[in-house]
């Protein structure tokens, strides 16, 4: 079975806890190795993260579990990267 290495995922959290809090929360997760929390939106009562998380084995679930926890919710999983390597996107001149 292939090994997720990487997840982008896109997140609708509560203001608490805080993104700093929710990092270090998903940082203990099994399987990862790091995490990257940028903020996209805030309104009233809400923050969007772009979560980017990096691992040899991710379980998706600890993840998700982590997430649910925190009282946010995963819009969308919107990169996901397996296998024994990453391997990066390539701009092609279709992508211009």
């Amino acid at each position: 079975m292939s090994e997720i290495k990487r997840l982008v995922l896109d997140v609708l959290k509560p203001h608490a806890p805080s993104m700093i809090e929710l990092s270090k929360r998903l940082g203990k997760a099994d399987g990862v190795l790091g995490v990257n929390c940028t903020l996209d939106e805030v309104d009233q009562e809400t923050e969007s993260i772009k979560i980017t998380i990096v691992g040899q084995s991710i379980n998706y679930d600890a993840v998700e579990k982590v997430i649910r926890a925190c009282g946010a919710v995963i819009h969308s999983v919107d990169s996901v990267s397996s296998g024994k390597t990453l391997v990066d996107t390539v701009e092609t001149p279709q992508d211009r």
